[in-house]
């Protein structure tokens, strides 16, 4: 139907924290960008409107601008706001990529556990507004699947949001075994803020300073003010430093950690963005191991308030065994045996090895644990969207696109019969 040479598919992850978006059968995604949105009011003086417009991308957003808001299109996983979407999208595909929709098929990844509501409405933007000759939606978790060349594993994707782990078999999402916590990156870094923060260490956001250089050498660091500047770009502002912090010095400790056996850990530096260099002890290895035991985060100066929000919160290797037991015994030996790791919290380092450890301490003794997860970090984060492209350049896969014609002909909800 659509022969893979002629034309090449497009494929989309839209996750949580990041957009990834580039071509099929490419082994990397070509854009990567935040997925919030800056949003700024504009009063059209003629007919006294108010318009949003809204800011998409790295560079957009960087700019600080007055009163500009920054927002998710995302609720707890799922689509809240489809406008923004649709910028995001926009985006990736007339900014990015720099192509038209109308002439690319486009693959686009979807959590686990999308509704049926959710993917139609995918399904109509993309063939209403973009015309697009035709889609496939598949899950995160099976695309992680076949990065890694397994048609049956237990996908644990830690993502910006929250943490999924799911039960693939044969290509297909066991739906009813899918086991998911609020716990993702995101979480993490603000943990690591807020601890920050109560040891009085204050983080300047990029735009809240200027460095002179007084002389050879010599900075001195300028504070600049900007009054309008709001809550929610400060803050984001602040996340994207906090969040290198964590990727550069957090590890996952080999045994749960308590105060006591880590008071006397040695400190390692990490200089800011406006010169000072900060030293972090205890938090490198207590943050990350709030994926293994969530009751930590009550630990965390302001950050109390977390247990109202999700009061049954387990760390990963209960859920992981939670998951399994839900699959059909026949099942189960294969899924504890390729145990897959995917999107940017599970690239942290030692979290393999600690999750492998964990999991063979709990598991069943018949049950042979073995954690796969891909040896460099960037298959690791982008395994969804490496899926999508090895899916989409597949001859095999060209007859299973859901065309335009179908959509016309049958409606949007035929996408359920095409994309199970």
């Amino acid at each position: 139907m659509y022969g893979g040479d002629e034309v090449s598919a497009i494929v989309i992850d839209l996750g949580s924290h990041t957009c990834k978006a580039g071509y099929a059968g490419e082994d990397a995604p070509k854009a990567v960008f935040p997925s919030v949105v800056g949003s700024t009011d504009q009063t059209d003086v003629d007919d006294a409107t108010s318009k949003c417009k809204l800011y998409v991308g790295s560079q957009a957003l960087g700019f600080r601008r007055d009163h500009m808001e920054v927002l998710s299109p995302f609720k707890d996983g799922i689509v809240s706001d489809w406008d923004m979407v649709d910028s995001i999208w926009n985006h990736a595909f007339k900014e990015c990529l720099l192509i038209d929709p109308k002439e690319h098929p486009m693959l686009l990844a979807e959590p686990s556990s999308n509704s049926q509501q959710q993917r139609e409405r995918t399904a109509e933007l993309i063939f209403e507004k973009y015309n697009v000759p035709a889609l496939f939606l598949a899950k995160n978790a099976v695309l992680t699947s076949f990065a890694s060349g397994r048609a049956t594993s237990l996908v644990v994707d830690g993502g910006g949001g929250s943490t999924i782990i799911a039960p693939v078999h044969d290509g297909y999402v066991l739906q009813k075994a899918v086991a998911s916590s609020p716990i993702g990156g995101e979480l993490l870094t603000d943990c690591l803020l807020k601890s920050l923060e109560s040891k009085g260490v204050m983080i300047k956001p990029r735009y809240s300073f200027k460095r002179k250089e007084i002389q050879l050498g010599v900075c001195q660091t300028v504070d600049l003010d900007f009054p309008s500047t709001t809550e929610s770009y400060r803050l984001y502002s602040q996340r994207v430093i906090a969040s290198d912090i964590k990727e550069c010095v957090c590890r996952a400790p080999d045994t749960p950690y308590d105060e006591s056996s880590y008071s006397n850990i040695p400190m390692t530096p990490y200089e800011l963005p406006d010169g000072q260099t900060i030293e972090i002890g205890a938090d490198r290895f207590k943050i990350p191991d709030i994926l293994f035991n969530p009751s930590l985060i009550q630990t965390i100066p302001g950050m109390e308030n977390f247990v109202e929000i999700a009061p049954n919160a387990r760390g990963l290797p209960q859920m992981a065994i939670e998951s399994i037991n839900k699959c059909d015994v026949d099942i189960r030996r294969e899924l504890y045996s390729s145990i897959l790791l995917a999107g940017g919290t599970a690239s942290m380092q030692q979290l393999k090895e600690r999750l492998e450890k964990d999991l063979l301490e709990e598991s069943p003794q018949a049950a042979r644990v073995k954690v796969l997860a891909s040896g460099n970090a960037t298959e690791r984060r982008f395994s969804v969207w490496i899926g999508g492209s090895i899916l989409a350049s597949l001859g095999s896969f060209q007859q299973t696109w859901f065309s335009k014609s179908e959509y016309e002909e049958h409606g949007v909800s035929y996408v359920q019969r095409k994309c199970p």
